[in-house]
This record gives C-alpha cells, sequence and structure tokens, in this order.
C-alpha cells in the first residue's frame, strides 16, 4: 500500500478532508464527507496521532499508515458511524469549542490547525 512519490511535507500542507482523500488517491463519497467532514477530520487525527508518535524517521511507513488510517475513518463514517452526543460535548470545554473549532478560519474554510 506505499504511497508512491508523495512526502510528509506534502502531506503537512493539506488543509481539507478532500485533500487527505485527493492525496492519497482515494475515492470517497462527496456527499458523506461534505456532511461529515469535522468528524472524520477530528477521528483521523485521534487516530494518526499514534502513528506519527512510533514512526518517526519512516516516512514510508507512516504515509502507508496513514493512508490506511484514512480508510478506516472513512470507511466507518461510510457503514453508518455516528458520533454519540457525548462525543460532541466533549469537544466543549469550560462552555467553549476547543481543537479545530476554537479558531477563526482562514481563506478556503480552513484553520490550519
Amino acid at each position: 500500500m506505499q504511497v508512491d512519490s508523495k512526502s510528509l511535507d506534502e502531506f503537512y500542507d493539506l488543509t481539507d478532508a478532500e485533500d487527505y482523500f485527493e492525496f492519497f488517491e482515494l475515492e470517497y463519497d462527496k456527499s458523506l464527507v461534505n456532511v461529515k467532514r469535522f468528524h472524520i477530520l477530528k477521528e483521523y487525527g485521534t487516530m494518526i496521532r499514534t502513528g506519527f508518535e512510533k514512526l518517526k524517521g519512516q516516512e514510508d511507513k507512516l504515509l502507508d499508515f496513514l493512508k490506511f488510517s484514512l480508510l478506516k475513518v472513512y470507511g466507518d463514517f461510510k457503514n453508518g458511524y455516528a458520533p454519540s452526543a457525548a462525543d460532541v460535548w466533549g469537544m466543549f470545554e469550560n462552555g467553549k469549542l476547543s481543537g479545530c473549532m476554537s479558531c477563526t478560519p482562514q481563506a478556503g474554510n480552513s484553520c490550519g490547525c
């Protein structure tokens, strides 16, 4: 599943959910990604954190892991996964949004967090 001619530097430049699918040359349902983009990116971010910790210095393996993780998260949502209200409320801290949704989006509706 190695991602040919892709680099981590290119991966770090990605901002929108669609960018990740296009980077890994994966087919996806645009309407599903449009509706579930925040949840997909949140789950994806959580999942890939471990890869970045455990695969330092192994760019090819890390890129494979990043692609696999996106496929896993997307597959979960495609098969009907929906975050619970507790998951959504967990994004709030002291009555305010935390994480990516707490900043002001830049051009293209992406904050770049």
